[in-house]
């Protein structure tokens, strides 16, 4: 429609209806308004993946590497094709407002959510939001980035005031959100918990109304964080557009329309609001004709899953080859696995961007599968993960034989049974009203297959637990909360662990082996935001020292050994910042020996953010993967075997010694409610060079299985022509980056492809005015002048 179309339909809205349009009818979806042709907006989660309106592992939906995986490729047309995945998913899914892309930088690696951001780096985070946003809305589906702006850490993060100078906010914080409204427009952006510089986000009118909406001319949606709204005028007058969860807020029940009646805030203010709002219902279909228009709901695509696969080999990084050990020889016979990540790898980080994927890939079965005829032998080596292990579905038969998994009981105050359904075996949560009315208690069972002798089980969730096996009681406990999060997710993202033994005996197995396993539970609050509740369980005893020792002997008797370590979704996730930068349990000494063991090892990196690597120097190979996604396992084993090049660059630099971090761990821990940017610009590679440490592996850092020399560089305007040649023997991708020397900074870079021997020139586009300027294949190796 065109402007004077929606504003005529403005015009037809009384003052208490423009104002109710402004906060959500619940927590994911937005009023209607028939009498405009205004239908009812769906929102979701999306910077993994597009979950919908429901936290349940049956609904499922595609989940892609996270953002620094995606940031890695350092490829635009890449991340574009990772966009309209997001954009096609929303649309099967009916969703018409993705809350993605996270915009905010690698201010430590000590943030939390380091791996829902993509990069340390304004221009590269910039560049590829960019091309998400485009993406995404090239669907007819609204993108929004988030989290606007100063939203760099998770300790205290819903109150902290970030303390941030000028010249600081504008060159670093502000300038990938600006980018990517000149160059994407996207149709929405989310504004932060956080105060800057004093004023909360959600009321901050200097950043909103004259920066986001007055000199960039953002004409979009501008969404809280959800509960972010803290007040009426001062949010209204503020800049902020619309209030969300519903149906409570600063602005319901009449509030807001209350507020413009009696004068605190202007009736043009909510006009500009509701404008925008319906702006946005145009542009994603929702206003007007009838929604059946729009694009239909098809099931995902199978091109998808190669899609998937092909951008997370696209992002891993090559950290290290010596002696060219990677590729593998495809005809290698023996090869260990080792590592509990390679059995239960992390995929995706903690909190609100975690989907329930169709199915993941995990690196064992990526391995076996792409090595039909060798011998490949598993061993874990080691436990890291805080929480016991889920039950594998495939264990656990449903009481009433639909299937398998877990029988959840809804009970009402006497114990009757309200509803029931079959789920799986993760663990399982319930966003608020989605168990039926009157329930106070569930009761979760299964018949788990079992054998005769000592087993370690756990129960994770907060409030009463009452455990039964085989109809004997087992547990009977209060379970506290043990979180030291302050936040609306709370013990989702680090539930408290009961654990207890349980002796199995002949007469507990049924004629098929199995037990009748029964869990009460009642949660402190079956009203809350989200209610969740695990069950963990492990056969028998771990012994440390057998269990190494038994890796140890794969290693030595395998022609190599791969290694999969890192960390996992409570290390890294949202509403807690981490307190390490090591590899969780001993996972650095099991490392060490296995190379000890067998120089023939590669050890890949499963983790979203930095983690100190202390043997990587001994190590072979060494190959980052981040948060690999559904296809992981797969993406994995295709540059192993060398099926696909290991594509990726490090967008964030990984520290060689905790001492070298530019922001260390109390950089992201507020003082009396105040976090400090005392650094100013200097994070990153910015603060390495400028302090001349030299860092574990440089900003911009990837080796692939070919070489390149770098032979002329010129410098013309505003771009840089480079001429390079691929003196390898195999077909290679290069990013070819440029950088102003004095301060160093990234100005531009582009994507080089040749066949062997063969020479090719690109040109980078740079930012305009850059002088002194250097090329190379990272920030550490800049082999060129480019001149001025």
């Amino acid at each position: 429609m065109e402007e004077k179309d929606l504003r005529s339909l403005l015009e037809k809205l009384t003052v208490e209806e423009k104002a109710r349009l402004l906060t959500g009818a619940d927590f994911w979806t937005l009023h209607p308004m028939p009498k405009i042709g205004l239908r009812r907006l769906v929102l979701s989660d999306g910077p993994n993946g597009v979950r919908g309106t429901t936290w349940d592992e049956r609904d499922t939906s595609l989940l892609l590497p996270v953002a620094s995986g995606l940031a890695a490729t350092w490829d635009r047309a890449a991340v574009r094709r990772a966009g309209e995945l997001f954009g096609d998913e929303a649309v099967r899914r009916g969703v018409h407002v993705v809350l993605a892309p996270t915009i905010n930088l690698h201010r430590s690696p000590f943030g939390g959510r380091h791996f829902e951001n993509f990069s340390e780096d304004p221009l590269l985070t910039g560049v590829i939001g960019a091309e998400i946003v485009a993406g995404i809305q090239s669907r007819g589906v609204a993108a929004t980035p988030k989290h606007y702006v100063g939203n760099e850490s998770e300790t205290e993060r819903l109150t902290y005031n970030a303390v941030i100078d000028e010249s600081t906010l504008r060159d670093c914080y502000l300038a990938p959100f600006r980018r990517i409204v000149d160059e994407a427009q996207p149709w929405a952006m989310m504004a932060a918990y956080n105060s800057v510089n004093g004023h909360t986000m959600t009321e901050h009118s200097a950043l909103v109304n004259d920066v986001l909406k007055g000199e960039w001319g953002f004409d979009g949606v501008l969404v809280s964080d959800w509960f972010a709204t803290r007040s009426c005028a001062g949010a209204a007058n503020g800049g902020l557009d619309l209030a969300m969860p519903g149906p409570k807020s600063p602005w319901a029940d009449g509030a807001l329309a209350k507020a413009v009646q009696d004068g605190e805030v202007d009736e043009s203010v909510l006009d500009d609001k509701v404008l925008r709002l319906l702006r946005l219902a145009d542009r994603v279909g929702a206003l007007g004709e009838d929604e059946a228009e729009r694009k239909t709901a098809e099931a995902p695509p199978e091109q998808a899953r190669a899609s998937i696969r092909e951008l997370a080999a696209r992002g891993f990084v090559l950290l290290r080859n010596d002696k060219s050990l990677l590729p593998l020889d495809q005809e290698i016979t023996k090869v260990a696995v080792i590592g509990e990540n390679a059995t239960f790898p992390a995929v995706q980080g903690g909190g609100s961007s975690h989907v329930s994927p169709p199915h993941v890939v995990t690196p064992l079965e990526g391995i076996r599968r792409a090595l039909p005829n060798a011998e490949v032998h598993y061993q874990r080596g080691a436990r890291h993960r805080r929480l016991l292990d889920p039950i594998p579905s495939e264990l656990v038969l449903d009481p009433q034989g639909e299937g398998n998994g877990l029988r959840v009981e809804y009970l009402g105050d006497e114990g009757q049974v309200l509803d029931t359904e079959l789920r799986g075996t993760e663990r399982l949560t319930w966003q608020r009203g989605a168990m039926p009315e009157g329930t106070r208690k569930l009761r979760v069972s299964g018949r788990l297959a079992a054998e005769v002798g000592e087993h370690v089980f756990g129960v994770n969730g907060t409030g009463n637990f009452r455990v039964e096996v085989s109809g004997r009681e087992v547990l009977s406990a209060d379970v506290k909360s043990s979180s030291e999060i302050d936040d609306p997710l709370g013990d989702m993202l680090a539930p408290p662990e009961q654990r207890f033994n349980v002796v199995m005996v002949e007469s507990d197995l049924d004629e098929a082996g199995r037990v009748r396993l029964s869990v009460e539970f009642t949660p402190l609050e079956v009203d809350a935001d989200l209610v969740c509740v695990g069950l963990g369980h492990r056969p028998e005893r771990w012994d440390d020292a057998t269990e190494l020792e038994a890796a140890l002997r794969a290693a030595r008797d395998c022609d190599v050994a791969v290694v999969v370590v890192g960390t996992n979704d409570e290390v890294e996730t949202e509403g807690r910042d981490r307190n390490s930068l090591d590899l969780p349990g001993p996972q650095n000494d099991l490392v060490a020996k296995v190379i000890a063991a067998n120089p023939n090892t590669v050890v890949v990196v499963n983790a979203g953010g930095p983690v100190l690597m202390p043997w990587a120097t001994e190590a072979s190979a060494v190959l980052w993967t981040w948060f690999g996604g559904q296809e992981y396992g797969d993406a994995l084993a295709d540059v192993l075997l060398g099926t696909a090049e290991p594509g990726g660059r490090l967008p964030t630099t990984l520290p060689a010694a905790l001492a070298d971090v530019p922001v260390p761990l109390p950089g992201v821990q507020p003082v009396d409610g105040e976090l400090s940017y005392e650094e100013g610009p200097l994070i990153g590679y910015r603060a390495y060079a400028a302090r001349d440490i030299t860092p574990g592996f440089c900003f911009g850092h990837g080796l692939g299985y070919t070489t390149w020399s770098y032979d002329e560089a010129t410098l013309d305007g505003d771009a840089v022509t480079v001429k390079l040649r691929n003196t390898g023997d195999r077909a290679g991708r290069e990013v070819v980056q440029v950088y102003t020397a004095d301060p160093l900074r990234l100005t531009g870079f582009a994507v080089a492809e040749a066949e062997p021997g063969a020479e090719v020139e690109v040109t980078v586009e740079v930012e305009p005015g850059a002088a002194d300027v250097r090329v190379g294949p990272s920030s550490g190796d800049l082999r060129l002048d480019a001149g001025r």
